[in-house]
């Protein structure tokens, strides 16, 4: 085959985008603080991590249960929802990809407040559905109207915010739950770390789906375990699209075992919480703009605008965080907050670069 000659395999769409690109991720063992990807920096629950030491092999042998019950029984115990509202998937990323594969195709708008995710844009890109970015002011306050005034067939509004670390209000919330013809998904993701989630939505209004993971809260991130809570009509019509075992058989009963242990999950994000709050703290001290956060990490804007030297100059020393060169974040550094420890030597360091 020539070398040179032009692949056309594809649709032109995919060829023209961009794809997502995750955050960095240096091999287990390298001495790095990695403070770039919002993982949780505590351990994993002892009982998640007691189930790893007794799988029996009978259930690696095995497919897994396709609708994965036992995972929902436990999400249903502790979220006070019946299990049949309750979907599970490879991370929230598989849910969001479910979604969009549903309801996107050309001619149909997949709407969202920006800066936000910039997985929603790539998922609407694969599906050739119109993409639309309503742009967030600069105190990151929902552009309600707008995004009403859109009609997305989708609209994602990520709550608490990434990269921005600011909640929504579940007032206004609900203002787009009335008000959009579309499905409207609110994605939690960093909700154990927020004061407030909007889970009631789901009861009052059939075209709300929430997103949860378990990567942030339950320090999880590398299990891949994700799940959304709708009314089961509309998860009815996701399942005829999920892929048959779309989650594997360890996933869900290590998951099922750290959902149950929320005395562990909630202590941990207190420590995170509490820890935050002395960091945005130091940040400010050091000449930063600090955006209110309701997550694990703080998005703050360097004093010169420098945004891209400190980040270079902090992984040169083994300090991963994350800098975004787009549109609204050139000044600004996404930033996870760590252990006590690794928060101390980032602030110690900074003082010496800043």
């Amino acid at each position: 085959m020539n070398a040179d000659k032009k692949m056309n395999y594809f649709r032109k769409s995919i060829y023209k985008m961009s794809g997502y690109v995750p955050g960095e991720q240096p091999p287990l063992g390298t001495k790095i603080i990695k403070l770039n990807s919002n993982e949780n920096p505590y351990p994993p629950s002892p009982k998640a991590l007691k189930v790893l030491q007794e799988i029996d092999g009978e259930m690696l042998r095995r497919y897994p249960d396709p609708t994965g019950k036992s995972f929902r029984i436990a999400a249903s115990q502790v979220l006070g929802f019946p299990d049949d509202w309750i979907i599970a998937g490879n991370g929230s990323d598989d849910l969001l990809n479910l979604i969009v594969r549903a309801v996107g195709e050309a001619e149909k708008q997949i709407v969202c407040p920006a800066p936000t995710y910039v997985l929603y844009r790539t998922l609407a890109e694969i599906q050739d559905a119109e993409f639309v970015e309503v742009p967030y002011p600069d105190d990151y306050q929902l552009p309600v109207d707008l995004l009403i005034a859109a009609q997305g067939a989708v609209t994602f509004v990520a709550s608490p915010n990434s990269p921005s670390g600011t909640a929504i209000s579940v007032a206004d919330l609900e203002i787009l739950a009335k008000e959009l013809s579309g499905i409207l998904v609110i994605d939690e993701a960093y909700v154990d770390f927020a004061e407030n989630n909007a889970l009631e939505l789901t009861k009052k209004y059939s075209n709300v789906i929430v997103l949860r993971t378990l990567s942030k809260g339950y320090s999880l991130a590398g299990l891949r375990l994700g799940f959304a809570v709708a009314n089961p009509a509309l998860l009815a019509e996701l399942n005829k699209v999920k892929d048959s075992y779309n989650v594997d058989a360890l996933a869900y009963l290590v998951a099922a075992s750290a959902i149950a242990d929320q005395d562990y999950k909630t202590a941990n994000a207190e420590k995170i919480k509490a820890s935050r709050a002395k960091l945005a703290v130091s940040f400010q001290e050091l000449g930063f703009d600090v955006w209110p956060s309701e997550t694990n990490f703080l998005l703050v804007r360097s004093p010169n605008g420098d945004a891209e030297r400190i980040y270079q100059t902090l992984k040169v020393q083994g300090i991963l965080i994350r800098y975004f060169n787009q549109p609204r974040l050139q000044d600004k550094l996404r930033i996870t907050v760590g252990t006590e420890e690794q928060n101390q030597i980032l602030v110690k360091t900074l003082k010496e670069i800043v």
